[in-house]
């Protein structure tokens, strides 16, 4: 159960036995999401943008560099090594200070990094810089999922987790054509090339988010001054009844023993092979196909983000209804799967080739905002700290081996097509694997 003593002040004794009816509640949420959420999003972004531009860098930096898609795919997924050793004890120290200084923290040093890559010019220097990279940017993902449990109970935090994850496909629709720009419009540049000042100005909207941060973000419901007394006993109420029916262990030992743990880290394992199987190629599969133009590279890029938006939001909202997150999980892994082999499939034909991409980014960005509402619904307190970013760090070393292993099948077939069928059968292991958690954990 969560400690509130240190926000409670204001509230008088009344306000904290005050019961909201269910309608007020459901506009006290809306309230709530529409007061948080958009700030959180623009955060995901610019967090997500810096993670990933790397695939749209890699279309002149290759050749620049003389890096190969080996070189590439390590240097992509080596940032999760970093991330996986310091996420974890990310999220307990933003659950020790509170997330608005733990926040911009992170956003910050990482958009100092991630402008740094502009210094790279070696393969052990990109492999240094991703690193870093993944250790300052450890804890953002789990800390914002762990910050959602604070404002909403697990019944409305499905549609939260949505608006979320919104973030991923937005940042594909800004940043891929902003991205193409960048390339063009500074391939001509005398002070460096296009792909370094790719890295400089994508990094900028962090820092100004990052320092944003520390004047926008409230820590906790009782501490909004945009809310009532009687609203933030409502909040914390709600959430704190919740708590009491979750898992809360009472030792490391016992937290590494619960085995759902360890089984909702290999779901996620299979979840994000696909996620980083887009994110990272994306724009080399729609060049394979016969676009050659960086411009419309990333124009095209956009439209599978585009197709994503309303199917992530539609997918949370029917799961928090129907209680059957296992089920839409499911299906929507095995959707990914089917249009990451249809890409493949179809890899020499521009206009087939994003159309399968846009179902395959549907069905795998739909998966990932579906899948935490499973650990955030049975965990609680603490253990909801550790065991968001413990199943975060541990299923995020997909994220180095998915780019490594696409980009080790290219070189070592000389086809792309390879590469996209084993990440889909990933996928199906991870539809497959998720029946398996037990249905009362799962679906509440």
């Amino acid at each position: 159960m969560r400690n509130y003593s240190d926000i409670a002040p204001e509230a008088p004794a009344a306000a904290k036995n005050l019961i909201i009816p269910i309608a007020a509640s459901d506009a006290l949420y809306k309230k709530i999401a529409w007061r948080i959420m958009p700030f959180i999003i623009i955060c995901y972004l610019t967090a997500y943008l810096d993670r990933v531009n790397v695939g749209f860098a890699k279309l002149q930096m290759m050749t620049d560099l003389h890096f190969s898609d080996a070189v590439y795919g390590l240097g992509a997924g080596i940032f999760f090594i970093g991330y996986f050793i310091f996420e974890v004890p990310s999220n307990l120290a933003l659950h020790r200070v509170g997330a608005r200084i733990w926040i911009a923290r992170i956003m910050i040093t990482w958009a100092l990094i991630s402008a740094a890559t502009l210094f790279v010019s070696t393969p052990t220097q990109f492999y240094s810089v991703r690193f870093l990279l993944g250790i300052a940017e450890a804890g953002f993902s789990p800390g914002i999922m762990l910050y959602l449990t604070y404002w909403f109970p697990a019944k409305k935090r499905g549609f939260a987790l949505g608006l979320y994850y919104i973030a991923i496909p937005l940042a594909g629709i800004i940043g891929g054509p902003f991205s193409g720009w960048i390339l063009t419009a500074f391939q001509k540049s005398t002070v460096m090339a296009a792909w370094q000042w790719l890295f400089l100005l994508e990094a900028i909207p962090a820092l100004v988010a990052g320092i944003a941060v520390l004047f926008l973000m409230d820590d906790s419901p009782m501490k909004a001054k945009w809310l009532s007394a009687g609203e933030k006993s409502a909040v914390v109420q709600a959430i704190d009844h919740e708590d009491q029916g979750k898992t809360v262990h009472g030792s490391a030992r016992a937290f590494l023993k619960d085995k759902n743990i360890w089984l909702l880290c290999l779901v996620y394992f299979c979840q994000i092979m696909g996620l980083y199987a887009i994110s990272f190629w994306l724009p080399s599969l729609i060049k394979a196909s016969g676009i050659q133009s960086v411009t419309m590279i990333g124009w095209l890029s956009a439209i599978p983000y585009v197709v994503a938006i309303p199917v992530i939001v539609l997918t949370g909202i029917s799961a928090d209804r129907s209680r059957t997150r296992r089920a839409h999980f499911s299906c929507a892994l095995l959707i990914g799967a089917l249009g990451l082999c249809a890409s493949a499939y179809f890899s020499g034909d521009p206009l087939l080739a994003v159309c399968a991409l846009s179902v395959a980014t549907a069905g795998i960005l739909s998966a990932l905002s579906l899948f935490w509402g499973i650990p955030s619904a049975f965990l609680a307190g603490a253990s909801a700290a550790a065991g968001i970013a413990g199943i975060n760090s541990v299923g995020n070393l997909a994220g180095f081996v998915s780019p490594y292993m696409v980009g080790w099948l290219n070189v070592l077939t000389q086809r792309a097509d390879l590469g996209m069928y084993a990440v889909a059968a990933f996928l199906i292991a991870g539809a497959l694997l998720v029946r398996t958690v037990p249905g009362h954990l799962a679906d509440q």
